[in-house]
């Protein structure tokens, strides 16, 4: 690895953040399109069980847990306060029983290379 990219490396890890979004089944693309739209390069979905205080559910005494997305994004410090707004929209968390987004530091990346590629270019 070259100086420049140790420097890169060691800027990323202070410049991102990882929004952990978790929303009903079926939200997490829409998701994804709203945060691409205010400047994120992507996302990914998982999958999961789980409700939250206003979902809970029972079926002949045992609870039954809801499907949920989990929409992982990694994305720069600078434009977080936009992707997570568009987010909260798209997905509206700002609802009861609609799902949760957090904001995680950073510490480490790796598998960034095609991210390395554009701000090299950009020096």
């Amino acid at each position: 690895m070259n100086e420049i990219s140790s420097k890169l490396i060691g800027q990323l890890n202070t410049n991102h953040k990882l929004l952990v979004t978790i929303v009903k089944k079926g939200l997490a693309t829409k998701v994804v399109k709203a945060s691409k739209g205010a400047g994120a390069k992507g996302g990914t979905i998982l999958f999961g069980k789980g409700h939250g205080i206003h979902e809970k559910r029972t079926f002949l005494g045992f609870t039954i847990d809801s499907d949920k997305e989990v929409i992982l994004t990694l994305m720069p410090v600078d434009i977080m306060e936009d992707i997570l707004k568009a987010v909260e929209e798209a997905a509206n968390l700002h609802k009861p029983s609609h799902g949760i987004g957090f904001v995680v530091d950073v510490k480490k990346l790796g598998g960034i290379a095609h991210m390395l590629h554009l701000y090299e270019n950009n020096e």
